[in-house]
């Protein structure tokens, strides 16, 4: 999951400066995680202690609460009865990737990712975009061809995966739904060679270029067995102490392989 979060970091700095090209330095002084790191560890952390989804996240989203959380979902997190809002955000598909690397059957992969994604975002698109996230990370680390992904993932939610980034990157501006994040995203890692290739693309669409780069980093982290020890490095150290020890502990027990 340590794709998705350097993913995260990378494309900080463009949520609001959108870049249109491939070149461009990986971390920056003002490179940071959002919320989008702090809930996929919240998910992560879930999995790990057996907590509920909604408990962790709650948990983690209060103590870093200044990350650049959404309004609705800023609502959410200070409620004292908090209920899911309908929402079709993308931020169902931005945490979700720990899911995709600790179950061990779709089966059980699509049925987290729907209760990791369905306390808040409880739109039938909600819970498309985190189980299609989910599903594409668990296909990427078994074993499967980007063409057998760009199938399952089309067949099973209806994506349309056929459009190149050039056709995308001109018309394409920031988007915070999941059907306008998650198919861009999954097209950033198919046309990939690399994870570190992968991020580019994504931040190259020049969108919500933090949760793009998120989603595709998760997927790119396991189709391509890992992430790159310098950029792997470099995300760690910009993380606070209590979600470095989280991702810490889940390569440790989930992913051992890929620490």
């Amino acid at each position: 999951m340590l794709g998705a979060i350097a993913g995260d970091i990378i494309g900080s700095i463009y949520e609001w400066n959108p870049n249109k090209t491939k070149d461009f330095p990986l971390f920056q002084e003002d490179s940071q995680f959002t919320d989008d790191s702090v809930l996929t560890v919240a998910v992560a952390n879930a999995i790990l202690k057996g907590d509920s989804y909604e408990e962790s996240v709650r948990r983690f989203g209060l103590k870093h609460s200044y990350a650049g959380f959404g309004g609705s979902f800023k609502n959410w997190l200070h409620s004292v009865n908090p209920q899911p809002y309908n929402s079709w955000g993308n931020g169902s598909a931005m945490r979700v990737s720990p899911v995709g690397f600790a179950f061990s059957t779709e089966e059980e992969v699509l049925k987290q990712a729907e209760m990791s994604a369905a306390f808040t975002h409880n739109h039938p698109e909600g819970i498309k975009g985190a189980q299609s996230t989910a599903l594409a990370v668990f296909l990427a680390r078994t074993g499967h061809t980007k063409e057998e992904i760009r199938a399952r993932i089309t067949a099973e939610f209806g994506y349309n995966l056929e459009r190149t980034l050039d056709e995308i990157r001109p018309g394409y501006s920031f988007d915070v739904s999941c059907q306008g994040t998650v198919p861009e995203a999954v097209i950033a890692f198919l046309e990939s060679i690399s994870y570190e290739d992968a991020v580019r693309n994504a931040i190259s669409l020049g969108g919500d270029s933090d949760t793009l780069a998120c989603i595709t980093g998760g997927i790119a982290e396991a189709f391509y067995g890992g992430v790159p020890l310098e950029i792997r490095q470099e995300a760690l150290q910009r993380l606070t102490y209590d979600l470095r020890q989280v991702v810490e502990d889940f390569y440790q027990k989930i992913m051992p392989g890929m620490g």
